[in-house]
């Protein structure tokens, strides 16, 4: 019984590392989003931390055109960005969880 306790703490702390190591990748991992019309993209990492924008000179002209982009573009890409985040952590928090029967925390 405490050989089965011990093999899962250590594989739920094995996964603590893993699940840190994926967020720290996160880091490097960028989504582009475009508006509609491709003036205004907006590049994001899977940690929701914004790396850079890029508008097009149209919409200078317009102080609230463009804040009605920004605020949609960065909104779709922080949607984007958590989504992958979400898959990508979940992947690894599952994959090392241990098997409990009755216990089913990822369907």
């Amino acid at each position: 019984m405490f050989g089965d306790m011990m093999g899962m703490m250590g594989k739920l702390k094995e996964t603590q590392k893993k699940v840190e190591e994926t967020k720290k990748r996160l880091d490097t991992v960028l989504v582009d989003e475009n508006s509609t019309d491709n003036l205004l993209k907006v590049t994001i990492t899977a940690n929701r931390e914004i790396k850079s924008i890029s508008i097009a000179d149209e919409l200078l002209n317009d102080k609230e055109q463009l804040e009605d982009y920004l605020i949609l573009t960065l909104n779709k890409a922080i949607g984007s960005a958590t989504a992958v985040n979400e898959a990508e952590l979940a992947a690894v928090a599952k994959e090392g969880m241990p098997n409990i029967p009755g216990l089913d925390l990822f369907k």
